[in-house]
This record gives C-alpha cells, structure tokens and sequence, in this order.
C-alpha cells in the first residue's frame, strides 16, 4: 500500500521530482508530460497519479518544498547569526543551489523569494515613517531581480561580490 509516509513512496516522489528538475532545465513547464517523467524516473504512469494530479500539481509540490528548505536553513542562519538579515548566506545558499532556484524562477514563483525580509522599523526612521510599504516592495523586488539576473549569468560573481552590491546600493541605511 502507498500510505503518506512509506519509504517507497517517499523514493517515488523524489525520483520525479529529480526527472522534473532535470526536464524543467530545457523545456516549458507546459512541455513536460506525465509519459516521459515518468520513463526518465523509471516508474510507472500509475505511481505517477498515486503521488501527484498532474504535472501541474508536481510542480507546486517542488515550489514548495524549496521555500520551506530555503525558509528553514535561511531563519537557522539568522537565528545563529548576530547579524538581523544574513543576505550572504542567502546569496552563499543561492550559489550552491543554483538549479533549484532556477527551477523556482522558470516556473514563475519569481514575484519575491519568501525569505527576504525588509525590516520596516530603520525604514521608517530613514524616511520619516513616509511610505514605508512602497520602499519594502522596491527592496524586495529589486533583490529579486538582482538574484535573477545572477543566476541567468551562472553566478559568476562571488556571494561576496553580490552582497557588496547590495550594500553599496543600501550603504546609507542600516536596515540590510
């Protein structure tokens, strides 16, 4: 029996997510059939449908999965760290997993990574608490489109060479 927990479902679902992050490199999310997951997995259809409704479904379930990894190993960071926003171990963390935030992006959860944080309290002191959400959406934003265009480049740049990006866009402000 297929219950939730079984280790044999558990190596099913991890042996399609790895055939969908191989396939999702090169093709649309709209490209990817049921068929060849599950022949690059080397499982059958109906193990396919016991996991998952649809590739769609398949999807969401890897989108998942990367922001709570990414959520848990970013708030550990922070909590073990004296610093209040550790973005260079989100850029150290982007750098090792490169395919994974690349299929993140391509499947289009690109409006903002869950686990960056502006913290409003220096923002709204620096701008005399005027229009602090439009300035938290500005950052959020802009980082998202910066770890973007560094991935799309292969992340030739050091996370430490990113993170001085940041800074010097923020140098001003205390609030990184």
């Amino acid at each position: 029996m297929n219950t939730p927990n079984n280790k044999r479902r558990k190596d099913s679902r991890e042996r399609l997510e790895a055939a969908f992050n191989e396939l999702i490199k090169t093709k649309d999310l709209d490209q990817i059939t049921v068929s060849e997951l599950c022949k690059m997995a080397g499982l059958n259809r109906s193990t396919f449908y016991s996991n998952y409704d649809g590739v769609h479904e398949l999807a969401e379930n890897v989108r998942a999965s990367l922001e709570d990894v990414t959520a848990k190993l970013f708030l550990d960071e922070i909590k073990n760290s004296d610093e209040e926003n550790n973005f260079m171990f989100l850029f150290r963390h982007i750098k090792e997993n490169q395919a994974l935030y690349s299929t993140y992006f391509k499947l289009g959860y690109d409006t903002k990574l869950p686990v960056i944080r502006y913290d409003m309290f220096p923002s709204a002191a620096h701008f005399d608490n005027r229009f602090v959400e439009y300035h938290g959406e500005f950052f959020r934003s802009g980082i998202t489109a910066i770890i973007k265009m560094w991935l799309s480049g292969g992340c030739k740049e050091t996370p430490e060479e990113m993170y001085e990006i940041l800074e010097t866009e923020y140098k001003e402000r205390s609030h990184l």
